[in-house]
């Protein structure tokens, strides 16, 4: 068994992983970012799990920048993505569409330029703790087992998998443990989106009732809410109200947004193992139905279905603070802000059809405070996603792809911090972390 020390440790290769790896390594730490697949990105591209939404408030001022415009300001650079645009459903002020393949590329390329040492294919299985100490991390890859040691770790991984393993306590789903549905999602190629947008114009009152209708002339069509009739005469086995799609990358692609696996429970093999199935019999289904019911669709086909399932929810780690739905929909400032949201609170109802949506107080944006990353019961760990300490209803607010990003380069900064000046993360001087996060472009409000 080979043994490797580093000062942070970033388990999880997501937006938020990345983003951590980049914060911590450019604080001074000498890091690592283990991931499972052959490739980064996480949901946002093993599950396709795009545009990003939301950098700003419904009010337009934007909320995350830092690494994660970094990203996008090189996405864009590359011709890979046209930066923020309106959303023309109208949920959200902005989304922000990019191109999946090269952000893979980008990610290996921003993580290798900063110096970032990248351990792929490789599954955290154990962990070794001294007291309430995390010593290290034993993975699983091609060549067997392999410890990862560090003084300071980060779980990214999504479903706190090493939190899980290191005993902190965790909740789950709503008060009755049902979390959010699953999602397959997949590509579309050969749409004619201009019938799209004539349809949704003579119809109007078939579409989500924010929907920019009446400012298509102007705006270029960026997602679609709705075709609610023609939903209801399918009639499919799907527990969805309507259709829900975003256009691009390319002209004449869509990104499906309807598959619907509720009931099952992503930390649950059996589960995990049933949603696959079930998500890509459900884009069969999907792909005939919208060949023959939605217009601009009548030759379009699928071009890509996600790596994996596309997962919402799953445990929510237990920490120093637990944020809470008040805190979001009132714009609560905390005197320890590490990042900030403007994306309301989005709950696919775990048990049937229907979206609930509440929105922030003023059309502006709530605080993440640094507590929220601190678990209660394991002292040189933090997290960042969507496995931070929350309750069901925020969760379904920080759980989307920019709040993610702007909490793992927090978390990754905070690492470094801690590992450097040897204390834990709940010694470190939060108004240090706090300084550093804004020269390095963060947006906190202050």
């Amino acid at each position: 068994m080979s043994k490797v020390v580093y000062d942070v440790a970033v388990l999880g290769g997501g937006p938020a992983g990345i983003a951590a790896a980049l914060a911590a390594v450019r604080s001074g730490a000498n890091v690592i970012l283990v991931e499972r697949y052959g490739f980064l990105g996480g949901m946002s591209t093993a599950s396709l799990v795009y545009p990003w939404m939301t950098f700003h408030t419904a009010s337009g001022d934007q909320a995350v920048k830092g690494i994660a415009q970094e990203i996008v300001d090189r996405l864009a650079a590359l011709g890979a993505s046209p930066g923020h645009l309106r959303d023309t459903i109208g949920f959200v002020h902005t989304l922000t569409p990019f191109c999946p393949e090269t952000f893979k590329w980008l990610a290996f390329h921003m993580l290798r330029e900063a110096g970032v040492k990248l351990l792929l294919h490789s599954f955290a299985a154990e962990v070794q703790m001294s007291d309430q100490h995390l010593k290290g991390i034993a993975v699983w890859n091609k060549g067997g087992r392999m410890l990862i040691e560090a003084r300071v770790f980060v779980d990214a991984s999504g479903d706190a998998d090493i939190a899980y393993l290191a005993g902190a306590s965790f909740e789950k789903g709503n008060e009755v443990g049902k979390v959010q549905p699953m999602t397959m999602k997949f590509r579309m190629k050969g749409v004619r989106l201009d019938e799209v947008t004539e349809y949704m114009k003579r119809h109007p009152e078939e579409f989500y009732e924010r929907s920019l209708i009446s400012e298509l002339d102007q705006l270029p069509l960026t997602g679609v809410m709705g075709f609610y009739s023609k939903w209801r005469q399918a009639g499919l086995p799907i527990q969805r109200d309507g259709v829900l799609f975003f256009t691009g990358p390319e002209p004449d692609e869509v990104l499906i947004n309807v598959s619907r696996v509720s009931g099952l429970d992503p930390t649950q093999p059996e589960d995990l193992t049933a949603a696959e199935v079930e998500g890509r019999e459900q884009v069969q289904l999907l792909e005939q139905f919208f060949r023959s019911h939605i217009p601009g669709f009548s030759a379009a086909y699928v071009a890509q279905t996600g790596a994996q399932i596309g997962v919402r929810e799953t445990r929510r780690v237990v920490g120093e603070y637990v944020l809470n739905g008040i805190d979001v929909l009132s714009a609560r400032a905390f005197d320890d802000v590490i990042a900030r949201s403007g994306y309301p609170i989005d709950i696919h109802n775990p048990e049937g059809s229907g979206v609930t949506a509440n929105f922030i107080k003023g059309g502006g944006a709530y605080d993440i405070p640094y507590r929220s990353l601190i678990p209660a019961r394991v002292e040189n760990l933090l997290l960042a996603g969507r496995c931070i300490s929350t309750t069901h209803e925020a969760q379904a607010t920080t759980r989307l792809t920019p709040s993610c990003m702007a909490i793992g380069q927090a978390a990754g900064t905070a690492a470094a911090q801690a590992s450097q000046n040897g204390i834990g993360v709940r010694d470190i001087s939060v108004q240090e972390l706090q300084r550093t996060l804004l020269a390095a472009g963060a947006e906190l409000g202050m």
